[in-house]
């Protein structure tokens, strides 16, 4: 928490709200909430009755104040506000303090088979699930976590459920065994199984297992390696390319000219993590030169600020990016000439 020392630069502003019940899921379990806050803007939260007084730096507690606002707004729409909340708020209105928080956390994607509601997290993905109810063709790139492939099967479950389309295709590289999988062990769902494993569990977190086991036995869903696509034509379908960044350009092509007709795909990946052999160039890097000026075709890139995991999971992603920048200048340095 903030230390209490004010100082000569601080300001102090003060929230008040009517109704104690809003004030209580803002303040959260033991003040909870507002710590949060606190440690997150370096500001200072004070409650007593039904008013907030912030104070700190005036940027930070304009900050602050706007998020309170916003929060009590969702909170009255009978929104659940969870400690995440919080910082997913700070984040957007860091970016832009005039964003409506309401726009973007009560846009419900789905619901879940736990009653739990997924709903967009920044403005980015508000901006992702937009471009995949518009658009036929949607990429979304970016690091690990921020929501690509899960927010894609939300939508797709979804679409599902509403009758838009007749089944769920998602589909994944096995790049890690060259796509030619005969040499491994077992029957075919063993040898895949590793590979689209993720994709089984994101499956299973949107519905009850017995509801997706009797989707997949009648093939409304089907999950299957990259390579299973050649030579089809995917009708009245949505589908999903997961880990795109290690296609290659052939397979890119070959996946992109599946789509038939009422059909929508979603196409995620993470051009920092390319897996493939130095000599195959990325079918997603590519993608974003050739097909960028096309229409109907959407470009959605995340940051390391649109992700949702575990809080570390950022910091995580920042240090590794520091890291990876040091050997290209330790090389320069170390050839040198004494």
């Amino acid at each position: 928490m903030a230390a209490d020392q004010k100082r000569e630069s601080d300001v102090t502003q003060e929230v008040v709200f009517d109704d104690i019940a809003v004030v209580q899921q803002l303040a959260g379990e033991r003040n909870g909430h507002l710590q949060i806050i606190e440690k997150q803007l370096d500001v200072r939260v004070h409650l007593r009755g039904n008013r907030f007084t912030i104070c700190g730096d005036r940027p930070q507690v304009e900050i602050a104040r706007r998020l309170l606002e916003e929060l009590a707004g969702l909170v009255r729409a009978e929104y659940p506000v969870y400690p995440g909340d919080i910082v997913y708020g700070i984040r957007i209105l860091s970016d832009n303090i005039h964003r409506n928080l309401k726009e973007i956390f009560l846009d419900r994607v789905f619901v879940t088979s736990s009653r739990r509601v997924i709903t967009p997290k920044s403005i980015k993905q508000k901006e992702y699930i937009e471009a995949i109810r518009h658009y036929d063709i949607v990429f979304g790139i970016g690091p690990a976590g921020t929501g690509k492939t899960y927010l894609a099967m939300a939508m797709a479950v979804a679409a599902l459920g509403a009758e838009q389309v007749r089944r769920i295709i998602l589909v994944r590289p096995a790049v890690e065994a060259g796509e030619k999988l005969g040499f491994l062990p077992g029957d075919l769902a063993e040898k895949v199984n590793p590979y689209l494993r993720p994709l089984y569990d994101a499956l299973h977190d949107m519905m009850d297992f017995e509801k997706a086991s009797k989707l997949l036995m009648r093939g409304a869903i089907e999950v299957a390696p990259l390579a299973f696509m050649r030579g089809r034509t995917l009708n009245e379908a949505f589908v999903i390319l997961d880990e795109a960044q290690n296609t290659t350009s052939e397979q890119m092509k070959m996946f992109l000219t599946r789509l038939g007709m009422g059909s929508k795909a979603v196409i995620t990946g993470d051009i920092t993590q390319i897996d493939l052999p130095e000599n195959k160039p990325s079918g997603l890097v590519q993608a974003m030169e050739l097909l960028s000026d096309i229409r109907g075709i959407r470009f959605v890139f995340f940051s390391n600020r649109d992700v949702v995991r575990h809080r570390l999971v950022q910091d995580i992603i920042e240090a590794y990016d520091r890291y990876e920048e040091r050997p290209s200048r330790e090389h320069k340095t170390s050839n040198r000439d004494d």
